[in-house]
């Protein structure tokens, strides 16, 4: 019964936030949106302090079960890892595991993120992966069906659906979903949660405090017949049926075992716990799950959005100019406080209904969203990143907070502007929500020109969208290090 419990409440979870990340629509957030603020290192990062005591709690309580429920990467590897059984039943076997390159990787990710290199840490962060390969993998497919229902739709009179544009926003982000896919699932169908319990700092932090559990699952000597059914069938591969003994830390508290012990000499309950020691490597993992939490605690910052208001054009062409100082989504704050909370999980980058956030291609900030102009500009009236954002990188703000916020300025390319050549064009300042942005005579060239109020200008990318100049616009937006207020 435990078991089938888990199952359900898994496959539950599982299918509510993967539904979470295709949604194009927005609607689903209104109603699932707290999936992804309850995955741990976004809680942690936003300084939750709520979801991680509750989970810190659970755990000392009954193990690793946010491994085999709540968190959608653990899910995904135990539908590979039952593929994987149609395959080839009883394939697993006991291992010691391997203690000290889970205390180095974790080391490793906590470095890396204290040292502000987020875009690369975040390659292994359990949500954010899951949320790059649902997105960049499953969400296509999810809207070309979307897209093949709008077109039978259209032909019966019918607007229950609508085509929406299907491509590629990054095509780093794109390989890094799929060889994560590949990898994790050819690792988890062949060797179970391997990577969970060798490579995943979350599955590391968990499985110290899992040693702690009142309730595990605990080997009944006096019933067990040696026959070592549990150890060939546990995905963690944390069953020693020689000593009658369960490695707590790997355990994942799927239950498995206790379906497939036909003694009944496995029993989840409290006692003594029953957990393969290791001195040499305790210690030190003890010292750095400890770092890891203080420094987790410690790199959380606040943060602030805002947006602006427009119009929509579907210019397809234009190309992204390269911007000195990145843009970061209105509430971001600052690029220090954005890069060190961000967890790169593509959740904003797939509900942007302007098409404006696109993951970074940078090292240092790999997979973070940044803002583009090529598609659409940031309205005013729209906030809904920071709605998404589970981390806390962005801050969530109503539409009128966000008018009093400038992510950057409007520059200027004169040699590019229509103005320049004789050509009556004002379609920046037409457009441009801050009235920024104003036509004025120059006398050294005879010429009107483009004049910018910076004081006045917010950096929605309304201008540089909305300019008829291609492929760069005759004006752009440079980001700021800091946002400020207008």
């Amino acid at each position: 019964m435990l078991r089938k419990v888990r199952i359900g409440l898994a496959c539950l979870f599982f299918v509510a936030i993967t539904l979470l990340f295709l949604d194009f629509t927005g609607v689903l957030h209104l109603y699932l949106g707290w999936l992804a603020k309850v995955q741990l290192l976004p809680a942690v990062l936003s300084l939750n302090v709520a979801v991680v005591l509750f989970f810190v709690v659970v755990t000392l309580l009954v193990g690793r079960t946010y491994c085999s429920v709540i968190c959608p990467f653990g899910v995904m590897q135990d539908i590979f890892i039952w593929m994987g059984g149609k395959w080839k039943k009883n394939r697993f076997h006991y291992t010691k595991g391997w203690p000290l390159l889970r205390v180095a990787v974790l080391v490793l990710f906590v470095l890396l993120m204290v040292l502000g290199l987020n875009g690369i840490a975040i390659l292994i962060a359990p949500y954010s992966a899951y949320g790059r390969i649902a997105t960049n993998l499953f969400q296509p497919i999810y809207m070309w069906l979307n897209n093949l229902f709008a077109y039978f739709a259209e032909r019966a009179d019918s607007y229950a659906f609508y085509s929406v544009d299907v491509w590629v926003k990054s095509g780093v982000t794109l390989a890094v979903a799929a060889v994560t896919f590949v990898l994790v699932g050819f690792v988890s169908f062949r060797w179970g949660r391997v990577w969970c319990n060798s490579v995943c700092p979350v599955g590391t932090v968990l499985g110290f405090l899992s040693r702690f559990a009142l309730l595990k699952p605990r080997i009944d000597t006096s019933k067990c017949n040696g026959c070592g059914k549990c150890a060939r069938n546990c995905k963690a591969q944390c069953i020693n049926p020689v000593d009658h003994t369960i490695d707590a830390s790997r355990c994942v508290a799927c239950m498995d075992c206790l379906d497939n012990c036909r003694q009944h000499a496995i029993e989840f309950r409290k006692g003594k716990a029953a957990v393969v020691n290791d001195d040499s490597v305790d210690a030190s993992r003890r010292k750095f799950v400890v770092t890891t939490a203080a420094v987790g605690a410690a790199m959380a910052v606040q943060a602030q959005e805002k947006k602006v208001d427009g119009g929509l054009a579907a210019l397809i062409d234009k190309k992204v100019p390269e911007r000195q100082v990145p843009l970061k989504p209105f509430g971001a704050q600052s690029l220090k406080n954005f890069s060190s909370r961000c967890t790169g999980c593509q959740l904003c980058v797939s509900e942007c209904p302007q098409h404006v956030l696109r993951p970074s291609q940078k090292l240092t900030t790999m997979l973070q969203p940044e803002m583009a102009f090529d598609r659409g500009y940031c309205k005013p009236g729209c906030t809904k990143c920071s709605e998404v954002c589970p981390a806390g990188a962005i801050k969530h703000i109503d539409a009128a907070a966000k008018s009093a916020i400038s992510i950057g300025h409007a520059i200027t390319v004169p040699q590019n502007c229509l103005l320049a050549q004789g050509v009556e064009c004002n379609a920046c300042s037409r457009h441009c929500p801050a009235a920024a942005l104003s036509v004025v005579s120059d006398s050294a060239t005879g010429h009107n020109r483009i004049a910018v109020n910076e004081a006045r200008c917010i950096g929605c990318g309304a201008c540089e969208y909305y300019c008829p100049v291609r492929p760069f616009s005759a004006i752009y937006v440079e980001g700021r290090e800091a946002h400020t207020t207008v």
